[in-house]
């Protein structure tokens, strides 16, 4: 009797989407046996094939299961389904090996230790007690191992660890929680931990549980251990032991710049820093990033070191994402130790987070007394990611890096198969076919050696992993960016032409835009405001209203610029550009002003020269630069040693003062034959008289806020009068300023404006590539 004569049907299905890597294939085993469906089911390079047969109500439950109710990590982004013949061929459900053929399927990002494992490293009784790289199909390193696809553990940095019979059993098991879980081992047959000690340190060497006990005294006594995740090193401390975290400040020569933090738990995260329910939940997702929290003033728990956050009412904190963290902390039993850990990228300042173990033990000399490592090798480098949380419960991720990394981004428009270098600050680049982007791990500055190889060797892992051969290359139009040469020469080595050059801030507009889905028909009013940018005429943007689609942008209205002398100098001292700014509104250097008080008087009068003289002194209409100039001039910032330092804090002076007034400080408005130019000198004025009065530089710094937010209101609302637009994108570094961009939004919403803000995609130079990749492949399109 043949397979129609018994009412059988087969049904071959292609899922596609992140299905590889999630514990897909033992999933739908199951589901196939417990729906008693014959077929099988194998991974390739599109994605999952199955084919499955049994009766037709049997096989249609199967296929509405499969869409509706996928594992809990996996993201399905398409079905393709076809009827072929039954094959009347009786016998259980079987997983195939893997089939080598052409196509693409999605990796999943890194994710931390399920509520599983964590039970088994934490029991006696299991034979992972203590294991420090316990993981399943739940959980665990992905992306950070994966040196190939199809995803199988050859193709990962585990392929030198054999399996023990044990793990091998449990690989091949289709109802085991690790079946194909490519990572998994045991401490008979997975990687080993190594204590090694600083030369001169009096530490012993140690290896695996005396090494984890060595390091958890070590910290214990106030040492800084170099601990190696999954993604890279990390310096570790005590973060309620001053010493500590000013011995590793100084070795780092971090200057004033915060630190997070990683709490052993969410109990003592809450006792660190005050939560939102939202905040809860960004905290203990399987994501794990570093969050933006306000920290808890009430007494009560570890006291963290006013080192760690100088001067910021802002804390960034994480908790355990790896087996190793959580057996830094100890489990119950262990000696009492730190339960709040300093937790920071294991790197010189600007340099790349450390991911080889040879290149630690040189690289970090100085700054570790030990280092915790271990000899699984790290593919890729993946820093931690960081996000915050608005009032409204969104997110908005200013570094997007691990746990986020692969996942692809949907685009609005489909591209060419690209590759977007970025900026050479926060660097990270990204790559494009059809309807998917996919961004690569945070790398940070370009600006030496080791940065440049870096991006080299992300870029290579991610074109590996997903498949794509770019026929095209973009970059930033600055010709002196190290991102735009990086761009040239991989446009060389690929046999392309010259790569296309995309203005800094159409990039910036055109990234939340495709963020945001839109698809380039209609333009929108994009607000681009951040520290630095090559505009079109030559000189250093960053305070732009662009009337801007993927195909190209107008310049709408812009802050009047002012001089900045000795260019990229002048970032590092606001109260220099505090001055330029005086003399550009015709303001005088009044001897009592904080700015003026803070310059020698010989560096005064080399100012001035300069800026009679017009030495080295480029155009600017940045935003970022103003906020540094108002840091000065209301004596809360008067020279950085961090990237927008003066503006955090200037922030952070704001945030005391925000309910308790409401004036906003004026901008003019000069309307000419060109751009609008939104002039400060109301504003400067403004607040110079306030200080003179004796307002509190909180109230000065809330009103200058609240004056630029109106500013901004106040120009869109004239961009929709003069174009009918009536969308409004907020983007660029200075929209990471969680004050500024409540004020913005809401005083926008309010005029009947729409407004799109960054979620997924970082506001500044980290988000940057996606918008150069879509700009870029329009404008190849219309070719």
């Amino acid at each position: 009797m043949t397979a129609a004569a018994t009412g059988t049907v087969r049904r071959r299905l292609t899922v596609r989407g992140t299905v590889q890597g999630v514990g897909f294939r033992p999933y739908v085993h199951r589901l196939a046996a417990d729906l008693a469906l014959a077929g099988f089911v194998s991974n390739t390079a599109n994605g999952v094939l199955i084919e499955v047969e049994g009766p037709p109500d049997g096989v249609a439950s199967f296929c509405d299961r499969l869409i509706r109710q996928p594992p809990p990590l996996a993201a399905v982004t398409g079905v393709g389904a076809e009827e072929v013949p039954a094959t009347g061929t009786a016998g259980p459900f079987t997983i195939r090996p893997t089939e080598n053929s052409t196509g693409r399927t999605h990796l999943p990002p890194d994710t931390a230790t399920c509520p599983d494992c964590l039970r088994e490293l934490a029991d006696p009784a299991d034979r992972r007690h203590r294991h420090p790289f316990i993981t399943c199909t739940h959980c665990g390193p992905r992306f950070t191992v994966a040196t190939a696809m199809p995803y199988d553990r050859p193709a990962t940095t585990m392929a030198g660890f054999p399996l023990c019979p044990p793990c091998a059993r449990e690989y091949a098991d289709p109802a085991d929680r690790r079946f194909h879980a490519q990572p998994v081992a045991c401490p008979d047959c997975g990687p080993r931990l190594r204590l090694v000690p600083a030369e001169g340190s009096g530490v012993r060497p140690a290896r695996d549980a005396e090494a984890l006990a060595a390091a958890r005294n070590l910290l214990a006594a106030g040492r800084i251990v170099a601990v190696k995740g999954v993604g890279g090193y990390h310096l570790a401390c005590d973060a309620t032991d001053s010493r500590a975290v000013a011995a590793l400040r100084a070795r780092k020569e971090r200057g004033g710049k915060a630190f997070a933090v990683m709490c052993a738990d969410p109990a003592t995260a809450e006792q660190v820093a005050d939560l939102t329910e939202a905040e809860r939940t960004a905290l203990t997702g399987p994501r794990r990033p570093i969050v933006l929290l306000r920290r808890r003033t009430r007494p009560g728990g570890p006291r963290i070191a006013d080192e760690v956050c100088p001067g910021s009412p802002y804390i960034g904190v994480l908790l355990p994402y790896t087996p190793v963290h959580t057996l830094l902390f100890g489990l119950p039993g262990d000696p009492p130790g730190p339960r709040v850990l300093v937790m920071t990228s294991g790197n010189r300042s600007g340099e790349p987070i450390v991911t080889d173990d040879e290149d630690a033990l040189t690289r970090l000399v100085g700054l570790a007394d030990a280092w915790l490592a271990h000899d699984r090798p790290i593919a890729s480098p993946c820093d931690d990611s960081l996000l915050r949380v608005r009032p409204d419960g969104t997110e908005q991720v200013l570094r997007r890096s691990r746990g986020h990394v692969p996942r692809p981004l949907r685009l609005p428009v489909p591209v060419r198969p690209a590759l977007a270098v970025g900026g050479d600050l926060k660097n990270a680049l990204c790559v494009g076919d059809g309807e998917h982007a996919w961004f690569g791990p945070h790398i940070g500055d370009l600006g030496d050696l080791a940065g440049l190889e870096a991006a080299g060797r992300a870029e290579r892992h991610l074109l590996r992993l997903t498949g794509v051969t770019p026929t095209l290359v973009a970059a930033d139009r600055h010709p002196g960016y190290h991102s735009a040469r990086l761009a040239r020469r991989r446009a060389d080595e690929l046999g392309l032409p010259e790569p296309t050059s995309v203005q800094h801030h159409h990039a910036h507009i055109a990234s939340a835009m495709a963020e945001h889905g839109l698809d380039g028909a209609r333009p929108v009013i994009g607000v681009a405001f951040d520290g630095t940018g090559y505009g079109d005429d030559g000189t250093v943007w960053g305070g732009e209203f662009l009337l801007a689609d993927y195909a190209g942008h107008r310049r709408f209205a812009h802050l009047a610029p002012a001089p900045l002398p000795g260019g990229d100098a002048a970032v590092a001292n606001p109260c220099r550009l505090a001055l330029a700014r005086l003399w550009a509104a015709g303001l005088d250097w009044d001897p009592r002003l904080p700015s003026v008080a803070a310059c020698s008087s010989e560096e005064l009068g080399v100012l001035r020269r300069q800026l009679e003289r017009g030495l080295a002194c480029v155009p600017t209409s940045s935003m970022g630069r103003l906020f540094d100039a108002v840091a000065s001039l209301t004596g809360v910032c008067h020279r950085a040693h961090y990237e927008a330092q003066a503006a955090l804090e200037l922030e952070a002076a704001a945030g005391e003062a925000r309910d308790a007034d409401t004036v906003a400080y004026p901008f003019g408005y000069a309307d000419g034959p060109g751009p609008l130019r939104c002039d400060p000198a109301p504003l400067l004025r403004a607040l110079l008289a306030d200080r003179r009065s004796g307002t509190p530089v909180p109230v000065l710094a809330a009103r200058f806020h609240r004056g630029v937010a109106r500013a901004v209101a106040e120009v869109c609302r004239r961009a929709r009068a003069a174009t009918g637009l009536t969308t409004v994108v907020l983007t660029g570094g200075v929209f990471a300023n969680g004050l500024l961009e409540e004020e913005c939004a809401a005083r926008l919403t309010a005029a009947g404006l729409t407004v799109l803000r960054h979620g997924e995609v970082p506001p500044g130079d980290g988000g940057l590539a996606l918008g150069q990749l879509v700009v870029a492949a329009h404008e190849r399109r219309r070719e």
